[in-house]
């Protein structure tokens, strides 16, 4: 089992790009898995996590409705946004400067075989990364990702969380609202979900701008602590 897991701090890098990037990185460790069990050996798989900011970006996932998009063809290019069609779990969202965008490909079987277990890990990294922001946050019952205000008329969404997986290898991930321009979430249903806000942690601390590279710190930090993995650069 192999828990290193190669970090990899892109940036700011068009969407598709980094999409076909993760397609590559994904289809090596399936193949490697694949001759693994053909040929009897016991090759070390390994584990990337990408941190990524994209351009304005709009992505709907397999199962998503097209009407959560609220923009036609012309009004995107309007707002310097593109739309992808993409094969991840979930619904529609946004991807913009100021985001903190994390895509896990890892392994899982070097970690453990349970993907329900996997997105709670992935919250449960965002959850504690915020407390320490002196944020309460938490799940929202049948809707994943991260939240504030559950249970109440105010709940908001800070981090909204897609994956793809095959043969327990994972990839797309999380994206959490650190200095984002929330004006562009105005032009979906975020993840298909009415009647429920967004929010940063820029305005949830009623600060001009957050330390971006800190929150990646913290975040490296709990998910070491929860998946017992080590970060190599």
């Amino acid at each position: 089992m192999n828990k290193t897991i190669q970090l990899q701090d892109l940036g700011q890098k068009d969407y598709k790009e980094t999409w076909e990037y993760q397609e590559e990185l994904f289809k090596d460790i399936v193949d490697l898995k694949i001759k693994n069990r053909r040929e009897e050996l016991d090759l070390a798989t390994p584990n990337y996590l990408i941190f990524v900011e994209h351009p304005h970006v709009y992505t709907l996932g397999k199962s998503g409705d097209f009407e959560n998009l609220l923009l036609n063809e012309k009004q995107l290019e309007a707002k310097g946004a593109t739309f992808y069609k993409i094969n991840r779990g979930g619904d529609i969202t946004y991807h913009g400067p100021g985001q903190i965008v994390g895509y896990p490909i890892l392994d899982l079987e070097n970690f453990f075989k349970d993907i329900h277990k996997y997105l709670r890990f992935l919250e449960e990294s965002v959850i504690l990364t915020l407390a320490e922001y002196g944020l309460e946050c938490g799940r929202s019952e049948g809707e994943t990702g991260v939240w504030l205000g559950v249970g109440t008329p105010f709940a908001r969404k800070i981090c909204a969380l897609g994956v793809r997986a095959s043969r327990w290898v994972t990839m797309h991930g999380f994206a959490l609202n650190v200095n984002v321009d929330l004006g562009y979430f105005d032009n979906i249903i975020p993840c298909g979900i009415r009647g429920k806000s967004v929010t940063s942690l820029q305005v949830e601390l009623g600060v001009e701008k957050v330390d971006e590279e800190e929150v990646k710190t913290k975040i490296l930090k709990h998910m070491t602590a929860l998946f017992e993995a080590e970060f190599v650069m």
